[in-house]
């Protein structure tokens, strides 16, 4: 893998212009509740035509410290939006963005939705039902399985819909 400056030279991409739009996607995803170094470090996995750096090359990339790339990259594979994978013959770990890492982590959404759809329902039989804390939980609990119910058809027409696009290849990356 090569540096992003070394990449943007060889593709003749503006290497200052590829480092503005890493940080205006970060931002974007800072705003949405991302933490603020995971979302510069998926940012520049996702810019990265190979889409796998390792701690130095991100460090380098974002000039941040590896402390700061090993805490984001935790956050990052805790949710399944990064792999982590050993690189052959060394002790170095590269870190990849997974292809169809949307799908994937909205797929993933469910689990969560589930979950919290759960523990509302209990806290709303443990509040009474007729309470007006417990019926703001009923009303969440099946807000969340509202959503659980059309992000399934929505997956699926994603999927179909994906299959009538002209997208280029993921480049052989590690499905999720």
């Amino acid at each position: 893998m090569t540096s992003e400056t070394e990449q943007s030279m060889r593709s003749g991409r503006d290497a200052e212009a590829v480092s503005r739009f890493v940080e205006r996607f970060a931002s974007d995803m800072t705003e949405a509740g991302m933490q603020r170094m995971a979302s510069r470090v998926f940012a520049a996995l996702l810019a990265d035509d190979d889409g796998c750096m390792t701690s130095a090359e991100l460090a380098m990339a974002l000039q941040i410290s590896p402390a700061a790339v090993s805490g984001a990259v935790n956050y990052l594979t805790q949710v399944s939006m990064v792999g982590r994978e050993r690189e052959p013959g060394s002790r170095r770990d590269r870190y990849r963005v997974h292809d169809e890492v949307w799908y994937t982590t909205f797929v993933s959404r469910d689990r969560v939705l589930t979950r919290w759809e759960s523990t509302l329902k209990e806290g709303a039989r443990t509040l009474g039902e007729d309470t007006p804390a417990g019926a703001r939980l009923i009303e969440t609990a099946a807000f969340f399985e509202f959503l659980q119910d059309e992000l399934g058809g929505l997956m699926d027409r994603w999927r179909e819909h994906r299959k009538t696009l002209d997208l280029p290849s993921g480049g052989g990356r590690a499905d999720a």
